[in-house]
C-alpha cells in the first residue's frame, strides 16, 4: 500500500509537469550498489525498487548490479560498469568507492554516449571532474566532521573511527572528518582499519574492537561504519565491561542501533538515508534520458542527520516504514 501511494503522487506530480502516458522507448537503467546482505544497501535497493515502478510503467527497466564481496572493492566495482556499458544501457548510477580504480569505467561510459550520476560515494567535485550529471549521497567527510564533532561536544576524547574497508574513498574520508574534527574540538581520534574481509564478520570485528579498548583504557569513543559494525561494536563494548567509559556511535541505522539509542546504550547515529539515494538515482536518469530533465542542484544531498536521544522516536516509525 505505501508503494502504490507513492506511486501514485509521483506520477500525479509528472503529469501536472507535462509528463504523461509512457515514453516510446522507456529508459533501461543499470545502478552499482553494495552486498546483497549489506544492511544499508537494503535500504538503497528499497528506494530503487520503490523508483522502479515509475520506469517500467514509462517501458524501461532497471537492473541492480549488486558486489560479490568487498575485498576488490574498486576493480569489481569497475568491472560492473563495464558490463552495464557491455549491455547498452541508457543511463548508469554507481557509487565511486575507489576513484583510481573505477575512473577509467566511467570515463569509458560517457565516451560511449552512456549518462553517468553518483551516488553514496564520490561527492560533488569527483562528479564534476568527471561529467556526471549529479551527484546524490552525502559529502563523507562532512559526515566525518559531523560525527566526530557531535561525539566531542558530548564529552569524547579519544575516539576510534573503525574502518572495515581500508581504501574505500567515503569510508577513509569519514575517518578523516571525525579526526579533522576531534582536534578542533580539543580531543583526539584516530582510525582502526580491519582487514577488508572482516565485512560482514560480526565476531572478527567485535574481537578487534574489544582487543583495541582493552589495550588502551583511554579510549572513551568507537564510531562505527555501518549496522553490521555498529552491532560489533555495542557487544565489543558489553564484554569489554566498557559500558560506562566509551560511546558508541555508527554510520547508517538501523533497527537494533536505533533500539540501542531508545536504551541508552549507544549515544547516536549519522544517517545518509539511503532509500533517497536509490529512489532518486534511478527517478533523475529516467528523467534526464526520456525527457531532458535535470536538477539545476547539484549535488542533492541526502545527509548527514544525526539521530539521538531527542528524535528516536519519529526516526523509528521510519524504521517501521521501511525507508530508514
Amino acid at each position: 500500500m505505501r508503494r502504490s501511494i507513492r506511486f501514485t503522487l509521483l506520477a500525479a506530480v509528472l503529469t501536472t509537469c507535462g509528463v504523461s502516458g509512457a515514453a516510446a522507448e522507456g529508459a533501461n537503467i543499470a545502478i552499482i550498489g553494495g552486498r546483497a546482505d549489506d544492511p544499508f544497501f537494503a535500504k538503497v535497493k528499497r528506494g530503487i525498487d520503490d523508483a522502479e515502478m515509475l520506469v517500467k510503467a514509462h517501458g524501461g527497466s532497471v537492473n541492480y548490479l549488486a558486489l560479490q564481496s568487498y575485498d576488490n572493492l574498486g576493480p569489481d566495482a569497475a568491472e560492473l560498469i563495464r558490463t552495464a556499458i557491455s549491455q547498452n544501457v541508457d543511463g548508469i548510477a554507481a557509487p565511486n568507492w575507489v576513484p583510481e580504480a573505477q575512473d577509467q569505467a566511467f570515463t569509458a561510459a560517457l565516451d560511449a554516449g552512456i549518462p553517468v550520476l553518483l551516488y553514496n560515494a564520490g561527492g560533488t567535485e569527483k562528479a564534476g571532474q568527471l561529467g556526471a550529471l549529479n551527484y546524490i549521497g552525502t559529502e563523507d567527510y562532512s559526515a566525518g566532521l559531523a560525527a566526530g564533532q557531535y561525539a566531542a561536544e558530548n564529552g569524547a576524547r579519544n575516539i576510534i573511527c573503525v574502518n572495515t574497508v581500508p581504501g574505500a574513498a567515503n569510508l577513509e574520508a569519514r575517518c578523516q572528518g571525525i579526526i579533522d574534527a576531534a582536534t578542533e574540538n580539543d580531543a583526539s581520534a584516530k582510525q582502526l582499519p580491519l582487514p577488508a574481509s572482516s565485512f560482514g564478520d560480526p565476531t572478527a570485528v567485535s574481537e578487534a574492537i574489544k582487543a583495541t579498548i582493552l589495550q588502551d583504557q583511554n579510549i572513551d569513543a568507537v564510531i562505527t561504519q555501518g549496522n553490521q559494525d555498529a552491532d560489533s561494536g555495542a557487544n565489543a563494548i558489553m564484554q569489554a565491561a566498557a559500558q560506562d567509559r566509551v560511546m558508541l556511535g555508527t554510520f547508517n541505522l538501523d533497527q537494533a542501533s536505533l533500539n540501542r539509542i531508545k536504551e541508552g546504550t549507544q549515544k547516536f547515529v549519522i544517517d545518509q538515508q539511503g532509500y533517497l539515494q536509490g529512489y532518486l538515482a534511478i527517478f533523475l536518469l529516467h528523467s534526464f534520458v526520456n525527457y531532458a530533465m535535470e536538477s539545476p542542484s547539484k549535488p542533492i544531498l541526502t545527509g548527514p542527520t544525526i539521530v539521538d536521544a531527542s528524535n528516536i522516536d519519529a526516526t523509528l516509525a521510519g524504521v517501521d516504514a521501511g525507508v530508514r
